[in-house]
C-alpha cells in the first residue's frame, strides 16, 4: 500500500474548490440529497478508489459501494457509488474522476507491459525510474504498483547506483574499480549497482558489484552478454534500461535480464470514465 497523506487529498480539493462551488450555490440545490455512480467506458485496471473514499468522507458523503484498486473492469462497468448532498457530490465529482481517469490509465498500461514481459520471462520485473511527473510521484507509484510494476528507486537515499557522472569525480572508470573494495565497505548493508556498457560490465562482474544496469544496449546484443556475465558471477543482478517501452519490453525480457527499467509508464492517455447522478 502506498501512503497518500490527508494533506495531499486536501490539496486536490483546494485546487478545484478554492472557496465554494459557485454553480451549486447560485442554483440553491446544495442541500438536496442524491447519489453518484462512477463507471468506465473502457476496459481497464482500476486505481485510486481508496483515496476517493477518503475524499468522500471529507465532504460528508457516504460510500455505498467501491471496488478496490487493481480490479479489472469491463467497458460500461460501474465501480463506485456515493450518496449525500448535491453540494458534496459536485465537489467530489471531477476531483475523483481526474484520479480515476489518469491513474487507472497508468495502472492499465503498466499491467499490459508486465503481462507481456512475464509471458516470455516470468522472473523479469518491470521497474520505473525516478523521472516521474514533478509533484505526482505518490499517485504514480501507486498506479504502477497497482499494475504490477515496482519503483526502481524512489529517491537518492535508496540503493547506491553509480553512473559515469559519479566516476568522473573519482578519476574515471578504472580509478573507480580500483577504489571499489573501499566503496563496498562503506555500503556494507546496501546494494551497489553500476551503470555500464558491455566492456565495463565484464570488468565489474569480475570486480564483485551487486548489480549492473545496461543503458541503451540493443536487445539483439544483450542476450549473449547476459549469458557471459552470469558465467562470471551467477549472483549478479542484471537490469536493462534506456528506451524500454511496452513495444520492445518483451524483446528485452527475453534476453534473460532480471529487470527492465522504464519511464514510459508514467504517461498514459486518460481513460474515458464518467458519472451518473441520481436525485433521491
Amino acid at each position: 500500500m502506498v501512503r497518500i497523506s490527508d494533506a495531499r487529498l486536501d490539496e486536490l480539493l483546494a485546487e478545484d474548490i478554492p472557496y465554494i462551488d459557485l454553480t451549486t450555490h447560485v442554483l440553491g440545490i446544495g442541500d438536496a440529497r442524491g447519489s453518484m455512480e462512477y463507471f468506465t467506458r473502457e476496459a481497464c485496471v482500476l486505481c485510486c478508489t481508496e483515496e476517493a473514499s477518503r475524499i468522500a468522507a471529507k465532504l460528508g458523503l457516504s460510500v455505498e459501494r467501491s471496488l478496490p484498486s487493481g480490479t479489472r473492469l469491463e467497458a460500461g462497468q460501474p465501480f463506485m457509488k456515493v450518496a449525500g448532498t448535491a453540494a458534496g457530490l459536485h465537489m467530489m465529482w471531477k476531483v475523483c474522476l481526474n484520479l480515476f481517469d489518469h491513474y487507472s490509465a497508468v495502472a492499465t498500461k503498466t499491467a499490459q507491459m508486465v503481462e507481456a514481459v512475464h509471458a516470455v520471462n516470468p522472473g523479469c520485473e518491470v521497474l520505473t525510474t525516478r523521472k516521474s511527473t514533478p509533484g505526482n510521484k505518490d499517485f504514480l507509484v501507486k498506479a504502477i504498483m497497482t499494475g504490477g510494476a515496482f519503483p526502481h528507486r524512489l529517491g537518492l537515499s535508496e540503493t547506491a547506483l553509480v553512473f559515469e557522472h559519479h566516476t568522473k569525480f573519482m578519476g574515471g572508470f578504472d580509478a573507480f574499480v580500483e577504489q571499489l573494495p573501499a566503496v563496498r565497505r562503506r555500503c556494507i548493508e546496501k546494494k551497489l549497482f553500476v551503470e555500464a556498457n558491455a566492456e565495463e560490465a565484464r570488468v565489474l562482474a569480475h570486480a564483485g558489484v551487486d548489480g549492473i544496469q545496461f543503458d541503451k544496449i540493443p536487445a539483439a546484443e544483450l542476450g549473449a552478454l547476459v549469458e557471459e556475465l552470469r558465467e562470471i558471477d551467477p549472483r549478479l543482478t542484471l537490469i536493462a534500461a534506456g528506451g524500454i517501452t511496452p513495444k520492445n519490453a518483451a524483446e528485452y525480457a527475453a534476453t534473460g535480464v532480471d529487470g527492465l527499467v522504464t519511464t514510459s509508464l508514467f504517461t498514459a492517455k486518460p481513460l474515458d470514465m464518467s458519472v451518473r447522478m441520481t436525485v433521491e
